[in-house]
């Protein structure tokens, strides 16, 4: 899940905390790699000529399968331990063009169960260390590098560095024929430079979106980061909300010249909207006190207590 923004961002506060290099760089470092995100990556990258996935004779798709090997076998070459972590059609017209067809075919591109178990037991017959994932595997590769088991994180998911791993590195798995180097992102030099505790790192991440969660509109990078260091908190940010006065021309213009509403009932309701926002929000009660839930279910007198009632009656 990338974060929107969030690249840009550090490169901008925190430009020490990102580092390029090459492969051979890594020589003799064991990295715990995002497998689920490498399947998408190969699935996307690795084609035929005509711009179709790879297949096997039955038709099964073996991309995947040709990216993880060759890719693995260059990182193994370079001496670097990879630790995998994995976890648990468009409608064009005739002259829609390839890199068309391409561009759609990617956002139709989902890695199955079957695909997912297929690299799995490819990595255990290649001899290289596969973890399953009790959620997100760039979590669990982020909990490896945090726990000294690796030295860094890999993974094109920029959210990775809300689980603090020391190091972060990107396009680990990219193919060279891209020239693409590889950027290390260390986790303490880019909080230290944003100037946030982790509680509002997370927030900022939050605030920014990702490809699940969309962004506030009229918030981008440079607004989220300035509310985070105005306010400290998304909470804070919430409670100091304010309220804008109703445009009653512009209600008017919506509502009843192009929707064909009564004036009278809209201009109406326009003093009651202004009415009621100038004088705030009324406190409730169980702001002020905490509320129990209590059982409905009437307790059943005990019986020695009914007996003892009765005695002292007579």
């Amino acid at each position: 899940m990338g974060v929107k923004g969030l690249n840009q961002l550090i490169k901008e506060h925190s430009p020490s905390a990102y580092k390029e290099f090459q492969l051979k760089n890594l020589f003799g470092r064991k990295v715990a790699i995002d497998a689920s995100m490498c399947l998408y990556q190969f699935l996307i990258a690795v084609r035929q000529s005509d711009g179709q996935q790879l297949t096997n004779e039955d038709g099964e798709t073996t991309s995947h399968l040709s990216g993880m090997f060759y890719r693995t076998i260059k990182m193994v070459e370079n001496n670097i331990k990879p630790r995998r972590g994995t976890k648990a059609k468009t409608a064009l017209g005739d002259e829609g063009t390839v890199e068309e067809v391409l561009k759609f075919e990617k956002r139709l591109v989902r890695v199955t169960r079957e695909q997912n178990e297929e690299a799995k037991k490819l990595l255990q017959l290649m001899g290289i260390p596969c973890v399953d994932a009790p959620c997100e595997a760039e979590a669990q590769c982020a909990e490896l590098a945090r726990g000294g088991k690796v030295y860094a994180a890999a993974s094109e998911d920029m959210d990775t560095l809300c689980y603090e791993p020391p190091f972060l590195l990107r396009h680990l798995t990219f193919s060279e024929a891209r020239k693409m180097p590889i950027d290390q992102i260390e986790y303490k030099d880019a909080i230290a430079g944003l100037d946030m505790t982790k509680e509002q790192f997370i927030d900022l991440c939050i605030l920014l979106g990702c490809d699940y969660c969309e962004s506030i509109k009229g918030i981008g990078q440079a607004t989220a980061f300035k509310l985070i260091k105005e306010h400290g908190s998304l909470d804070n940010i919430r409670d100091n909300l304010k309220w804008k006065e109703p445009d009653v021309d512009g209600l008017i213009e919506f509502m009843v010249k192009q929707k064909g509403f009564s004036e009278d009932r809209i201009r109406s309701g326009a003093e009651k909207l202004k009415k009621g926002l100038k004088g705030g929000v009324q406190g409730r009660l169980d702001g002020f006190f905490k509320v129990v839930k209590t059982d409905d279910k009437k307790r059943k007198a005990d019986p020695k207590e009914s007996k003892a009632s009765k005695k002292k009656k007579k």
